[in-house]
């Protein structure tokens, strides 16, 4: 029997799933695309928006086109991790508490405004981003593979709100700023419905087993020698900029990205090269996805602020300045 050309050339199917989700996600195109960059990397991503951008929808759309279950959680502060995680519930016939898991054992799980939940449930999730298990009493759960959290705050609204701590903001794979829309697609966006369509959506294009395969397929990625090293002196330069170079730096930048940011940084730039049909790796593919995976992992100094800089204007300065291969 002849090899399905989709399984010979997983491309061509990455590129009718971006199809997919433009139809219903109408220009947003870097933010779906990036979803699918995580996806693939397997990691993490924490969107950041004003509300009415299409988040929701397009992490809905992802999870449809794909075949995966999907849960969302409206983060409040009255939320208890058990709300999250689960709960063990007693039977009295047996006189045993049985666990019984909460909305996070699921492959797709939309955590809507993280921000507004108190550190434990931040923990709580912050296990199960890391292991991709949860605790339930004596009970640790597995939790389904693939696993994808994506996360959303709000960046206008900080009453009642918890920054995220240093230590799970780097578990996110990126962080990615969602703009508004072009005219032409806020045009395009008037024959929506406000609220999700009721009609059922065409099958899914995939599932489980294949975006696992896509996974091991984007990890097989080429990466040079001298693309690795510019991965690395690339988030060297955000922790010491006057040993890159960048002495003028180092006065903005508080503390930089971790070896962790090395290795996000050089995973998503395979990604995003299987994303193009590539079997390698270049420069380009790096400086294309470095803010996104770097400007949570930077801390600016008071200056900095004062001065009205942002993590992106620091990074840009780092990838023009930095030799590239």
């Amino acid at each position: 029997m002849d090899a399905d050309p989709c399984e010979a050339r997983p491309e061509v199917r990455l590129d009718r799933l971006l199809s997919r989700l433009e139809e219903e996600v109408f220009g947003q195109r870097p933010l779906l695309v990036r979803l699918i960059v995580c996806l693939l990397a397997g990691g993490h991503v924490l969107i950041e928006g004003v509300p009415g951008l299409a988040k929701t929808r397009a992490v809905r759309a992802l999870a449809a086109a794909l075949g995966l279950s999907f849960r969302r959680i409206q983060f409040t502060p009255d939320l208890l991790p058990a709300d999250l995680t689960g709960s063990q519930v007693y039977r009295p016939e047996q006189g045993t508490f049985e666990p019984r898991p909460g909305p996070i054992v699921t492959s797709v799980l939309l955590a809507d405004e993280i921000n507004r939940a108190p550190a434990k449930v931040q923990s709580a999730l912050l296990e199960a981003m890391q292991e991709h298990q949860v605790t339930i009493g004596e009970t640790t759960l597995r939790l389904p593979e693939p696993f994808f959290v994506l996360a959303t705050q709000n960046p206008i609204e900080q009453e009642g709100t918890y920054p995220l701590p240093e230590a799970q903001l780097d578990r996110f794979l990126m962080k990615l700023l969602v703009r508004y829309p072009s005219r032409e697609a806020e045009l395009a966006m008037l024959d929506l419905p406000i609220e999700p369509a009721t009609a059922p959506r065409p099958g899914p294009l995939a599932g489980p087993a294949e975006v696992l395969a896509w996974r091991q397929q984007a990890a097989s990625i080429h990466t040079a020698p001298a693309l690795r090293a510019y991965v690395v002196d690339l988030v060297r330069a955000t922790r010491d900029p006057k040993a890159a170079g960048l002495p003028e730096l180092a006065q903005w930048i508080e503390l930089g990205a971790s070896p962790r940011g090395s290795q996000a940084l050089l995973a998503c730039a395979r990604a995003y090269a299987r994303i193009e049909g590539r079997t390698y790796a270049t420069p380009d593919d790096v400086k294309s996805i470095a803010p996104d995976v770097l400007r949570h992992r930077l801390i600016l100094t008071y200056e900095a602020e004062a001065h009205d800089l942002t993590p992106d204007d620091l990074i840009g300065q780092i990838l023009d300045r930095v030799p590239v291969p």
